[in-house]
C-alpha cells in the first residue's frame, strides 16, 4: 500500500526488506513495535503504520491528492481504507498469506485448513463488494484513484501471487484490478518473488 502511494506521487525511494521476526536491535531502535512498513525520510524522521504513514504523504507532498478533494470523498476513501486494511485483512489476507506464508517464515507450525478455507469463502464476499462498488464508480472510491483502491488492490496482489483470487466469478473487479494492474506504480509489486514459492503464471500478466 505504502510503496504504490509513493509511486504514485512520484517520490523516489529505495525498498529494503526487513526479516520482522529476527527482531534485529538496529530495527528495533528505530521502530519500537518491531513491524513494517517503516517510512524513513532524508532527515530522519521516521513513522511506522501505513495509515499515519499514508495521513503523513498527504501533507507532505500534497501535488498528487490519494485521498480526496473533497470532504465526502476523504470520508469515503478512508472508509474503505479501513474496510480493506482491516476487515479484509483480518478475514481474508491473514487466513490465506498469514498460513502459507508467514507461519513458515516464523516456524509456527503447518497451516490451519479451517483457516484457509474461511480465507478462500471470505474473498468471495469481499469481491462481490469489489464488484458492487467497481460497477457504480470510476474508481473505489469515486472519481479519482484514491488510497482505498491502492489498499485493496496491495492486499489482493498478495492473494492473487498465492492463487487464491477467483477472478472468474468477479468480472467487474477483475477489469477494476487490470487497471491498478497496469499502472506504472504497480509494475514493482508485480516483480516481487518470495523465496520457494512462485506465483501463478497470469500473476505478472496485464492482461491476465
Amino acid at each position: 500500500m505504502i510503496r504504490l502511494a509513493l509511486a504514485e506521487k512520484r517520490l523516489e525511494f529505495e525498498a529494503r526488506i526487513e526479516k520482522v521476526w529476527e527482531r534485529r536491535p538496529e530495527f528495533l531502535s528505530l521502530n519500537p513495535g518491531g513491524e513494517v512498513p517503516l517510512l524513513i525520510e532524508p532527515d530522519g524522521t521516521t513513522l511506522n503504520h501505513p495509515w499515519v504513514i499514508s495521513e503523513y504523504l498527504e501533507e507532505a507532498y500534497p501535488e498528487t491528492p490519494l485521498i480526496g478533494e473533497n470532504r465526502l470523498d476523504r470520508v469515503e476513501t478512508r472508509r474503505l481504507v479501513v474496510w480493506f486494511q482491516e476487515k479484509f485483512g483480518q478475514e481474508v489476507t491473514e487466513n490465506l498469506a498469514g498460513e502459507k506464508i508467514m507461519k513458515r517464515f516464523l516456524g509456527h507450525g503447518q497451516p490451519s485448513s479451517d483457516a484457509i478455507r474461511a480465507g478462500l469463502t471470505n474473498i468471495d464476499y469481499h469481491l462481490d463488494y469489489i464488484d458492487f462498488l467497481a460497477e457504480r464508480r470510476k474508481w473505489l472510491a469515486g472519481d479519482e484513484l484514491t488510497l482505498a483502491d491502492l489498499t485493496a488492490a496491495a492486499h489482493l496482489s498478495v492473494c492473487d501471487y498465492l492463487g487464491d483470487v477467483p477472478w472468474d466469478r468477479h468480472a467487474e473487479a477483475r477489469a477494476w484490478y487490470a487497471r491498478i494492474k497496469s499502472r506504472p506504480s504497480f509494475r514493482p509489486l508485480l516483480e516481487d518473488f518470495i523465496p520457494g514459492l512462485a506465483p501463478p503464471n497470469h500473476y505478472r500478466d496485464l492482461d491476465f
